[in-house]
């Protein structure tokens, strides 16, 4: 089993409706195949610069490989990823 994990900065002012849509896009993430276990978590601890993480699992690498390629995940990292983030770092744990 793969954890992928992400955290990340947004460009937008905290509360904005632009960083309510850049959420409301990453949340449909979870209707790829493979993916289990979504979360979409809100940074609370001052200890780094990231204000909101994405969480997920896949079964295998396999799928985990499938979900990095499928449509609608480029979609997203081309779409509203590149466009909104400006400071990540992206965790994949073997559990």
């Amino acid at each position: 089993m793969i954890r992928h994990t992400v955290v990340f900065k947004l460009k937008h002012p905290a509360g904005s409706q632009e960083e309510q849509n850049f959420l409301n896009e990453a949340r449909k993430l979870v209707a790829i195949p493979g993916v289990q276990q979504f979360e979409c978590l809100k940074q609370i601890s001052p200890k780094n610069p990231y204000d909101f993480g994405l969480s997920m699992e896949f079964a295998s690498q396999e799928q985990y490989d499938a979900y990095n390629n499928h449509p609608d995940h480029v979609h997203f990292v081309e779409q509203f990823w590149l466009n909104n983030v400006t400071e990540f770092l992206e965790i994949d744990y073997l559990i």
